[in-house]
């Protein structure tokens, strides 16, 4: 993966994400009657203008692309002319300037919701939820599961693949709550088994919490032969190609694709040579892999993946598609459920139970952007979903200076009666402004340290 390839996906993403939820301030705007009198997508100097409508809006794009702004007719702000007060934003009455900050983050779940809509529409081949064999000394074990079996229900709700399992025991964890699958083995044997997470460490819920609580998915043995290759990654730069069998790593025999997870894994950063066979030839590569990290170890990728024979992908897939209001309806489940999370996990970091290390920023951003990309149109699509919940709950915060700050003045106005001082609302944006200060900091920090650590 090019870092031009990175730079334009996270460009791309940034501007799709400003542009939905400015245009939610503008056509609310629009709806009050309140002139606009510029959008801009990012900050500083403006790159081009246009001025378009009846107002004359301008629309511009600016230099820097890390955000955008609505800006509305005010009097605070300068004069207006007699015959357009009564377009002027802070002459609207409070539900109407609540209803136009709102409409922003507002937009940004709209937009994620009809992203999820589609791709249920659309269809996802998505991995059943078969369990391989657990750790002796884990939870999964400790409850009864084995290899083959299949979580039929999480909680008494019905599920259909891996991922929803993933999602419902992530949910779990986080509340330090016990969970209860309903399973299926081979022989056709209903069992219930129920993971004990009351004394789970919630700062340890990332992305290897199934692993820790010994919940794998089973994956059938397979021949070390690659099915994908990542564009732009390791492997691709070393030469691989779709097609080539693996037979040795690093001087031993390879035999199956496992093997070769294996050896790639324990040489993060350090070159590893491949004996591959190709076309009826043998050749010798030698690949880097890149360095990622895994809960607290440093293991390598080389952006591959197996083939998988079609006898495999009919057992150990299933096609999830929906009609539109079924579609429609999981879309608005999975975006609340999303953004319940994110608000759930905002709350345990400051109470101290997670970690801030979970904060991200635009570095770390960009990387998934770029990688989502790589995989394809429905990645991308997925990632701009979740980040633009992530930027609704966000600017939802009753931080002074984001959207949220200004709708908790707004709440306050309607509870008293009357708006709230400019003294208030002064010493309100010092401390937003110090408190996005330190959020960025952390981002900003854990963003140097994954690209230092890997």
């Amino acid at each position: 993966m090019s870092l031009l390839h990175t730079i334009v996906a996270f460009i791309v993403a940034l501007g799709v994400l400003i542009v939905v939820h400015e245009y939610g301030h503008y056509l609310a705007a629009r709806l009050c009657r309140v002139k606009v009198l510029r959008f801009s997508v990012g900050f500083g100097r403006p790159l081009a203008t246009w001025r378009l409508g009846r107002d004359r809006t301008e629309w511009s794009i600016a230099a820097v692309p890390f955000g955008g702004y609505v800006k509305m007719l005010d009097e605070r702000e300068g004069d207006v002319a007699p015959a357009e007060a009564g377009r002027a934003f802070n002459r609207q009455s409070v539900w109407r300037r609540f209803f136009i900050v709102v409409a922003g983050p507002l937009f940004n779940f709209i937009f994620a919701v009809l992203v999820y809509a589609g791709l249920y529409m659309h269809g996802l081949p998505e991995a059943r939820p078969v369990l391989a064999e657990p750790d002796a000394a884990s939870l999964a074990a400790a409850a009864g599961l084995r290899q083959g079996d299949t979580v039929q229900a999480v909680d008494g709700r019905t599920v259909a693949t891996w991922q929803e399992v993933r999602w419902r025991v992530l949910q779990a964890a986080l509340q330090r709550e016990p969970v209860r699958l309903e399973t299926i083995n081979e022989r056709g044997h209903i069992g219930v088994a129920t993971l004990d997470l009351r004394s789970y460490p919630a700062a340890e819920v990332e992305a290897d919490a199934l692993e820790r609580i010994g919940l794998r998915l089973y994956r059938p043995p397979l021949d070390a032969v690659l099915g994908q290759v990542v564009a732009g990654g390791p492997a691709e730069r070393a030469g691989l190609v779709p097609g080539d069998r693996i037979v040795r790593a690093a001087d031993r025999p390879v035999d199956s694709w496992e093997a070769l997870v294996t050896a790639v894994r324990a040489h993060p950063g350090v070159p590893l040579a491949l004996t591959v066979e190709r076309d009826g030839t043998t050749r010798s590569l030698e690949v880097v892999p890149d360095v990622v990290n895994a809960g607290d170890a440093r293991v390598g990728r080389i952006g591959a993946g197996p083939h998988v024979p079609p006898a495999h992908a009919e057992k150990m897939l299933v096609r999830v598609q929906h009609g539109p209001l079924e579609s429609l309806v999981r879309a608005v489940y999975r975006t609340a459920d999303i953004a319940l999370f994110s608000l759930k996990m905002l709350g345990r970091m400051l109470i101290g139970e997670v970690s801030w290390k979970h904060l991200s920023g635009p570095v770390t951003i960009a990387d998934f952007a770029g990688q989502s990309a790589s995989l394809g149109w429905i990645s991308y699509l997925t990632f701009l979903a979740l980040i633009s919940i992530s930027l609704g709950v966000l600017n939802l915060l009753p931080i002074p200076l984001l959207d949220g700050g200004h709708l908790m003045y707004y709440l306050i106005e309607i509870v008293k009666g009357r708006p709230v001082s400019e003294r208030v609302m002064e010493l309100g944006q010092r401390v937003g402004l110090a408190l996005l200060l330190v959020l960025m900091a952390f981002a900003f920090y854990n963003d140097l340290n994954r690209l230092l650590t890997g």
